[in-house]
């Protein structure tokens, strides 16, 4: 019997994590495991999960007034028999599949809001008489904590309930020590993967020179706005523009966007394979999410990337210091989005020659899938 996976992931305002999830997923079927993928947040069209079972948990998302409030899709405050009817129906999942693993994406770093169901599973897991391997599945760059206790309790999370870290990150590139601060008291649960990247597309003519793209689009207008009003003073002015103002756009802000239409411009909300997209483009505009920057990384083009930042958020302006640093983008600063400043980084980012980005492990999903392989055919790990 081949093992099984009980893969948790929670979207609450963008959809990276997803698409991150789902590619990890897509290399766990290759390794011939079962996969249940228990999802907290609203159906994402397209969503490719190859043929693992999905399995929809009420959904909630992040308050729009405050983060670490969960709302219902009306946007009515999450109440407690919603939560419970939730962390019922995941024991529930539990219990039916029986995992020899579980993963959890981005908790205990992330994903706080989530406790309320999340602790529960970690408690029924370890009170099987042959528990699961329980793995953290999270990204290269940890979000700075505004308040150090929580870092802390992070650290108390993982040495009571997980086995394995594993950091989806070249360390190379990057490693967890440089942005989580109790990196030393975990290190022999962490592993690293690589970039969780998509498969390397063959190059494709005929589509878009450039791809301006902000994710989810929850926090992206502002930069849509400033790429649009930037083409006029581009070299890349004549190019064929594809804008991708994501899934959480309102129509008030689609309406925005279209006041730049021309035969160059071509408006959509979202694609599934936006790799494919890049692979034939000439350039990326965009935010510095993990997931768009992998994206970048395997197609190759030339990128200039804008970090969000909300005043909370630090992980994308790490990401986009780094790259720059290392020659592999333009980056813009997040309070200096002007048309001139866009503009002069696409500029800069035509004038010379695509970054060399091949020192870069893009192997993630394979390598994840690799590791959580072994751990199910080995068990948990002695302490």
């Amino acid at each position: 019997m081949s093992a099984r996976v009980l893969f948790y992931v929670q979207h609450l305002m963008g959809v990276g994590h997803v698409f991150r999830a789902s590619r990890i997923v897509r290399a766990l079927r290759r390794e011939g495991l079962e996969v249940d993928l228990a999802f907290g947040g609203m159906p994402i069209p397209g969503l490719d999960i190859a043929d693992a079972r999905i399995h929809y948990l009420p959904p909630v998302r992040a308050g729009k007034e405050a983060f670490n409030k969960l709302e219902d899709p009306e946007g009515n405050p999450v109440s407690d028999a919603y939560k419970e009817d939730r962390r019922a129906r995941l024991l529930a999942l539990f219990e039916v599949v029986s995992p020899d693993v579980i993963v959890t994406e981005a908790f205990p770093f992330g994903r706080r809001q989530m406790r309320f169901e999340l602790l529960p599973l970690m408690e029924a897991a370890h009170a099987r008489p042959r528990r699961p391997v329980i793995v953290s599945s999270v990204r290269d760059i940890i979000q700075k904590n505004s308040k150090p206790e929580r870092d802390r309790e992070v650290v108390e999370l993982l040495n009571t309930w997980f086995d394995r870290v594993l950091v989806h990150g070249d360390p190379e590139f990057i490693r967890i020590d440089e942005t989580f601060p109790h990196a030393d008291e975990i290190a022999r649960k962490v592993a690293y993967t690589g970039i969780v990247a998509p498969a390397v597309p063959e190059r494709q003519d005929g589509g878009p020179d450039v791809v301006v793209s902000v994710g989810g689009g929850a926090f992206g207008h502002r930069l849509l706005m400033g790429a649009l009003e930037a083409r006029r003073l581009s070299t890349m002015r004549d190019a064929r523009w594809l804008v991708l103002s994501g899934l959480f756009t309102t129509d008030e802000q689609k309406a925005d966007l279209r006041r730049f239409a021309d035969e160059g411009i071509e408006f959509q909300s979202f694609v599934p394979d936006l790799r494919a997209l890049l692979a034939g483009a000439k350039l990326s505009i965009s935010r510095a999410g993990y997931n768009t920057t992998a994206d970048i990384f395997a197609a190759g083009c030339r990128a200039v990337i804008s970090p969000l930042f909300d005043g909370i958020e630090t992980e994308q302006i790490t990401r986009a210091d780094v790259l720059a640093r290392k020659g592999l983008v333009q980056a813009v600063p997040p309070n200096e989005e002007t048309p001139e400043a866009i503009a002069a980084a696409i500029d800069r980012a035509m004038a010379g020659p695509a970054p060399d980005r091949s020192a870069i492990d893009i192997g993630g999903a394979d390598k994840a899938a690799r590791l959580i392989a072994e751990l199910a055919r080995g068990g948990p790990p002695a302490a």
